[in-house]
C-alpha cells in the first residue's frame, strides 16, 4: 500500500481550524468508505431499483451504478492501483466518468477529475504534481493527452473509453470497456479514516499552472450534510442537474455526492447548450438546477423558451461561480417566474457556504448567508470586524477548509499562501465584500488583477505569456473588460514586432496560438493593436491604466 508523504499538506498548524457544528457530522462512520455511506446505504435501504444517474435517454439504477463502479473498480486494482494512489480523469460529465469516480474511491484511492479545456503542460503537469498512476480518459479528448505523454512521469496506465480497441492497443492504451466487460461487479469497499485525502481538485490558478486542493473523505457527507440538507432540502424523488464540469467544485459535488446520500437521482449534462439544458430539464423532469450566471444568462437569450419548454417541475434553482446580478435575478423571474437563489463558493471549500437559497429570501444583487455548518465573517484591511455594511474581505469556517497539496514544491510557494489566507483559523475566501444587518453578503469588487468570466478566475500573466509566445507579439498586456453573458471577456493588447501589420486574421492566429499554452477558458476573446503599453520606468505594466481607458476600472 502506498502512502501519502505528511508534506503533500501543510503542516497542523497552517490547517484551518474545522468545526464539526451540526449533529449529522456526529454519526459518521471513522474509518468509512463514501461509496458504501452513499451507494449501498442507499441499496440496502430499498433503493437498489431506483434512479441513480439519468443520462440521454438510460435510466441507472443504484444497483446499475455500484455493479458498474465496482467493475472499473476492479479493473483499475488488476492495474496496480492500491489505497491513496491517484487516479487521474479527464472527461466530460458522462457515465464512465462517475463509474470511474466511485471504482476508484472504492479501492480507498484518490479520485482527480481534471478539465477538458487544459492544454498539454497543464495536463503533464497536474498529472506529475499528482502523482497519478491511471489516467482514465474519454476518446473524445485524447489528442491533449498523446501531447502529454512523453512528459507524464509516473502514469503508468491510460484508460481510453469511447475508442476503437484495436486502434488504442496499436498506440499502447488500454481500452475501458475490454477492460471492465468482463469484471465482477462486486468489490469490497477500502475504509479509510475520515480525515484521509480522498478527492484532489485543481484550481483554474489565477497566476501560473493550475494548483492541487486536497479534500478529505467525509467531505463526500458533509456537502450533503450541508448544503443538500438546508439548502436543497433534497427527498428521494429529486432529480439533481447541473451543467458545470465534473472536474470542478461544483459540478463535481452536484452529480457525485449530493444526489446519492439522500437516495435521488443526478441529471448529467456532458456539454451545456441552453437549449439543451432546457430540453433536459424537460425530458428528465428535472427538481433543482444548479447553474452558473453564465447559463442563466444564455438560457434568457433563447427565444420564446418559457413558452417552447415545460419547467414546471423546477422547485429550486441555484447559481454560484459568479456573481448573479440583480438584472439576472429579475430578468429570469419575469420570464420564468422562478427564483434564482444565489450561491458562494470555492474549490478551496468544496461547495457553496453562502447563499439566499438557506433562507429562502432573495434580495437581488446580495448572495445570502452562510449554510449552516459554515460560519462567516468580513474583515476590514484594517484587521478588525467590519461593522454592518462596511466593506472587508471575506473569511469563512466550517466543516472543510483550504488545504493546498505538495504546498513545500516551487521553493514554497503555496506554504507561504497557505500561511496568507489564515487568521485565527479562519480562511480568507477572496473578495470584497459587505454584510448586512441579517448576515446577507453582498459582493463588491474583485481582487483588483483577477479576471472571473464563466465562473473561471483568470490571471492575467499566464495569458500574456501565451499571448507573447506568437512570433509577430512584441508586448501585451491582458485585462478583463465586461460581458453580459459571461461576466468578463479575456482581453489582449498587443503591440506587434516590426513587419507584422494589424489585421483580423492576425487576431485569430495569436488566440489560437494561445490554445497550445493554456486553457480554452482563459483563451482571449478580444485582441487589440496598439503602438505601446503603459509601464512603470521600472518596467512594470500599468494595468489599471488599460481599465481606465476600456472604462472598466
Amino acid at each position: 500500500m502506498s502512502t501519502i508523504p505528511a508534506d503533500y499538506l501543510p503542516p497542523k498548524e497552517l490547517q484551518p481550524d474545522r468545526i464539526y457544528n451540526l449533529e449529522e457530522f456526529e454519526h459518521y462512520p471513522d474509518p468509512l468508505n463514501s461509496t458504501e455511506e452513499l451507494l449501498d446505504k442507499q441499496i440496502a435501504a430499498g433503493r437498489g431499483d431506483s434512479p441513480a444517474i439519468l443520462f440521454a435517454d438510460k435510466v441507472i439504477t443504484y444497483k446499475q451504478l455500484l455493479g458498474a463502479s465496482n467493475k472499473i473498480g476492479n479493473a483499475l486494482k488488476k492495474l496496480g492501483v492500491e489505497e491513496t494512489d491517484r487516479v487521474i480523469l479527464r472527461s466530460p460529465t458522462v457515465l464512465p466518468a462517475l463509474f470511474t469516480n466511485f471504482g476508484a474511491l472504492r479501492l480507498g484511492a484518490v479520485f482527480v477529475p481534471t478539465s477538458h479545456m487544459l492544454s498539454p503542460n497543464e495536463i503533464a503537469h497536474i498529472a506529475n504534481n499528482a502523482e497519478a498512476k491511471v489516467m482514465v480518459v474519454a476518446n473524445a479528448f485524447l489528442e491533449a493527452v498523446m501531447k502529454a505523454r512523453p512528459n507524464l512521469k509516473t502514469v503508468n496506465h491510460i484508460v481510453v473509453f469511447g475508442g476503437q480497441p484495436d486502434e488504442l492497443k496499436a498506440q499502447g492504451l488500454l481500452s475501458y470497456e475490454e477492460l471492465t466487460a468482463d469484471e465482477s461487479p462486486v468489490l469490497a469497499p477500502v475504509r479509510r479514516p475520515r480525515t484521509a485525502v480522498s478527492v484532489l481538485l485543481y484550481t483554474s490558478g489565477t497566476t501560473g499552472l493550475p494548483k492541487g486542493t486536497a479534500h478529505y473523505m467525509e467531505e463526500a457527507l458533509i456537502v450533503p450534510d450541508t448544503f443538500g440538507k438546508y439548502g436543497w432540502d433534497v427527498q428521494p424523488n429529486d432529480i439533481i442537474c447541473g451543467p458545470a464540469p465534473i472536474s470542478l467544485a461544483g459540478g463535481y459535488s452536484t452529480v457525485a455526492t449530493i444526489p446519492y446520500r439522500f437516495g435521488a437521482a443526478a441529471s448529467l449534462i456532458p456539454k451545456f447548450t441552453p437549449q439543451g439544458l432546457f430540453e433536459t430539464i424537460q425530458n428528465h423532469k428535472v427538481t433543482i438546477l444548479s447553474a452558473l450566471p453564465t447559463a442563466y444568462r444564455k438560457m434568457l437569450e433563447v427565444p420564446d423558451a418559457e413558452k417552447k419548454y415545460d419547467l414546471s417541475t423546477l422547485r429550486v434553482l441555484t447559481g454560484g461561480g459568479e456573481s448573479l446580478t440583480a438584472k439576472t435575478y429579475l430578468d429570469w423571474k419575469a420570464k420564468f417566474n422562478q427564483e434564482i437563489y444565489e450561491g458562494l463558493g470555492t474549490t478551496e471549500m468544496m461547495y457553496v457556504f453562502i447563499s439566499s437559497v438557506v433562507t429562502r429570501k432573495v434580495k437581488p444583487g446580495a448572495i445570502g448567508t452562510a449554510v449552516p455548518g459554515y460560519e462567516v465573517q468580513v474583515i476590514t484591511e484594517e484587521g478588525n470586524v467590519a461593522k454592518t455594511g462596511e466593506l472587508g474581505r471575506l473569511y469563512a469556517r466550517g466543516p472543510t477548509g483550504t488545504l493546498y497539496w505538495r504546498p513545500y514544491e516551487d521553493n514554497g510557494s503555496m506554504l507561504a499562501k497557505q500561511k496568507s489566507i489564515l487568521r485565527e483559523g479562519w480562511v480568507l475566501v477572496g473578495d470584497f465584500v459587505t454584510m448586512d444587518e441579517d448576515g446577507y453578503i453582498s459582493f463588491v469588487s474583485r481582487q483588483e488583477e483577477l479576471i472571473k468570466s464563466s465562473g473561471y478566475r483568470i490571471g492575467p500573466e499566464e495569458v500574456e505569456y501565451a499571448v507573447l509566445k506568437h512570433p509577430a507579439v512584441a508586448d501585451c498586456g491582458v485585462i478583463g473588460v465586461p460581458d453580459a453573458i459571461r461576466g468578463q471577456n479575456v482581453k489582449a493588447f498587443v503591440v506587434l514586432k516590426p513587419g507584422f501589420a494589424p489585421s483580423d486574421d492576425l487576431k485569430l492566429e495569436i488566440i489560437n496560438n494561445c490554445r497550445e499554452h493554456v486553457a480554452i477558458y482563459k483563451l482571449p476573446r478580444e485582441v487589440s493593436f496598439t503602438t505601446e503599453l503603459p509601464r512603470t520606468l521600472a518596467g512594470k505594466l500599468l494595468r489599471r491604466l488599460l481599465r481606465d481607458k476600456e472604462g472598466t476600472a
